[in-house]
Order: structure tokens, then sequence, then C-alpha cells
């Protein structure tokens, strides 16, 4: 019933509106970060009024996280190239290295303000943290049923982490942005050899 209404909420808004919304919050989370963010702000952006804002989103943690998955549409359960390799790379490819270190920056920014917003840490599992986790089962479980991968491989838990960890330590450890060409190299080299796949 809930999800009904949430639905019937949105859908007063068209999917260009919608999406132009999104979009200004994006630009907003890059200018001021997730804790300096308002919902005024986000208003007068918009050119929108706050009431419809909280009537429509609820809050600034789901406006914010739904702007985060709107511009990160669930692509993972559309590629099936025939391989893990194949899937993992094409993942990658789907950005070019603007997209890329835009979205690292963003999401660093956004983990460090769910260190003291519950309910954006609540918000970004639920919608994208469980999405992605789905479509990263989804892979795994064609590679499996390919014979790529063993079925009791330990490290299939962690292929989530294992690409988390691509993205983020690129900056803390070499003070750089991560690229499609560190991304390629970090998965032939430290993922599909974790899961015991072959790159050669």
């Amino acid at each position: 019933m809930t999800e009904v209404v949430a639905t019937a909420r949105r859908s007063r808004i068209t999917p260009e509106r919608e999406a132009e919304l999104y979009e200004a919050v994006l630009d907003l989370l890059r200018e001021v970060g997730y804790d300096a963010l308002t919902m005024d702000a986000v208003a007068a952006r918009t050119r929108s009024s706050k009431a419809t804002l909280y009537r429509q989103w609820g809050g600034k943690a789901q406006l914010v996280v739904r702007a985060i998955r709107h511009g990160k549409p669930d692509r993972l359960g559309e590629i099936d190239t025939g391989s893990l390799r194949g899937d993992l790379h094409a993942l990658v490819q789907l950005e070019d290295d603007c997209t890329i270190e835009q979205n690292s920056a963003l999401m660093r920014g956004v983990a460090m303000a769910m260190h003291s917003n519950p309910d954006l840490r609540e918000a970004f599992r639920a919608q994208l943290v469980e999405p992605e986790m789905s479509g990263f089962h989804q892979v795994t479980q064609r590679a499996i049923d390919r014979g790529e991968v063993r079925a009791d491989c330990p490290a299939l838990d962690f292929l989530l982490h294992m690409m988390v960890g691509g993205f983020t330590t690129r900056a803390l450890l070499d003070d750089q942005p991560p690229t499609r060409s560190f991304l390629l190299s970090y998965i032939d080299a430290v993922v599909l050899p974790a899961l015991g796949v072959s790159t050669s």
C-alpha cells in the first residue's frame, strides 16, 4: 500500500521534470556536500516549493539517494556477454573516465556523510547497495552456471566489496581518480584471480 501511495505521489511529476530535479540535486551535492545541502536550496535551484519536495520524497536523504540512483540506472542485470570477465569489463565501459571520476568523488562525499546521518545510510543501503548486490549476484550466478566459478568459492561473497575497493582506494592510495584503464586492469589482476577465473 505504501509503495502504491508513493508511486501515485511521484506520478504527478513528469519523467522529464523528475530527471531535471535529480540533476539539480546532484549538482548541489557536488558543490556543497550532503550536510550543507538543504531542501530550501533544492527548492530554489529547481524552482519548486519545499512542500512539493517533501510530499514527493519525504526528506533530504530519500531525495539525494533517489537522485544518485536515477543517475546510476540498473544496467548490470542487462549485461550478459557470455563470460564473467566480459560482464565486468562491460560494466566498467558503460561510463567514460570523466563520469567515473565525478561519480567516484560524489560517492566518497556521500559515504562520509553516512557516518553521521543514519537516515541517509538506511536509504543508501535500501536503494543502492541492495540492488547492486542483487545485480552482482545475477552476474556471478551466471558464471557459476557456466562453470567459470565454483559455487563454494569464498571470494564470491566479496565481489561487490572488491569492486567498490577499486574505486575508493585509487584516490586514497594513489591520489588519482579511477579510470577505465585502471579498473579493467584491477578486475584482471585482483577480482578475477580471487574468483579463480583465468584472464589468459
